[in-house]
């Protein structure tokens, strides 16, 4: 279980991470007659479209070298799976990542042009291996996607950012999958401007925080698939569970009406592609439901299929 992650291991990571990840950007959300101050942290700028990059980085610097010699492996959706492959390919390391059958497309080939070798099962088997840590058969050393405190830590230095740009932020959306990135983004912010309102931000066909939230104790959902693939899970991991319940506000979800409607204002406003778990955020500052002041959101990436992109586009949901 892991219950804390101080400001120190977040500006130690900071500085190992600093020559190999994007600063990445703050910017105004340019569309008028909404009901907040709404900024963009566009880690969809990154070289991998995702902050993920961040976590994965720290990770492996992190990792003794005797024990990624044989290479590194994950369980992801595929941007924490592109974020450890291209640490791997700049290290000249073996690198396997175990994804879902419903991995989008677009992710499971970025992952092969960064020299990853993937191995697909079913989202259940998937998500037994988040649960244990492990897939038997594979050499090399496991990076869990959340439940790593140099993963968490290097997702955190995304909320020193914020506040170097925006001091006076009233409250932070981020994209709840795991938590690695919410927890880590609200250990930073906690330390530094403890009343900022943290929230996560779920989608309706996955969110599991909501209703763990809502009953004190991790829970579990019925999962269904959706476009919005890079958040939502079964449950709240369960060495997650201490950290983000006592570091966010509440969780936010959002209809797939409303994220597709925000993935569409993205581009129409600020020319900015966002994938479904980085729109989400935006989506729930439009409804208004972070308040009224200055509210940063979380664009934790811009990986999505072009197909379903256009269908988005098109008024429509995939």
């Amino acid at each position: 279980m892991i219950d804390s992650i101080s400001i120190e291991k977040i500006r130690a990571a900071r500085k190992r991470i600093s020559s190999s990840v994007l600063r990445t950007p703050l910017v105004r959300f340019h569309k008028t007659d909404i009901p907040a101050q709404i900024y963009l942290k566009l880690e969809n700028l990154q070289p991998i479209g995702s902050f993920k990059l961040r976590g994965a980085g720290n990770a492996i610097k992190l990792a003794d070298k005797e024990k990624i010699a044989k290479g590194v492996y994950t369980a992801s959706m595929g941007n924490m799976a592109q974020g450890i492959a291209w640490n791997a390919r700049r290290l000249g390391i073996p690198c396997v990542i175990v994804v879902p059958d419903n991995a989008p497309e677009t992710k499971l080939k970025a992952i092969r042009q960064l020299g990853g070798k993937i191995i697909k099962v079913s989202f259940n088997e998937w998500w037994q291996v988040l649960l244990s840590g492990k897939y038997e058969g594979i050499p090399g050393f496991f990076i869990h996607p959340v439940c790593d405190p140099a993963v968490i830590a290097g997702h955190g230095t995304i909320g020193i950012e914020i506040l170097e740009d925006l001091p006076d932020v009233n409250a932070v959306i981020i994209p709840f999958g795991g938590g690695a990135l919410s927890s880590g983004i609200a250990s930073a912010i906690r330390a530094l401007k403890p009343d900022t309102k943290i929230y996560a931000c779920e989608v309706e066909t996955a969110a599991p925080l909501a209703l763990s939230l809502k009953s004190g104790r991790p829970r579990e959902v019925s999962y269904k698939r959706s476009f919005v693939e890079g958040i939502g899970g079964k449950s709240v991991l369960p060495e997650m569970w201490a950290l983000v319940s006592k570091l966010l506000d509440g969780s936010l979800v959002m209809s797939l009406e409303e994220i597709a409607a925000a993935i569409r204002m993205l581009i129409e406003y600020n020319c900015v592609v966002a994938e479904g778990a980085g729109a989400a955020p935006v989506a729930a500052a439009l409804a208004g439901k972070a308040g009224t002041g200055k509210v940063v959101c979380v664009v934790s990436g811009g990986n999505i299929d072009s197909d379903k992109l256009v269908t988005i586009l098109n008024g429509q949901i995939p």
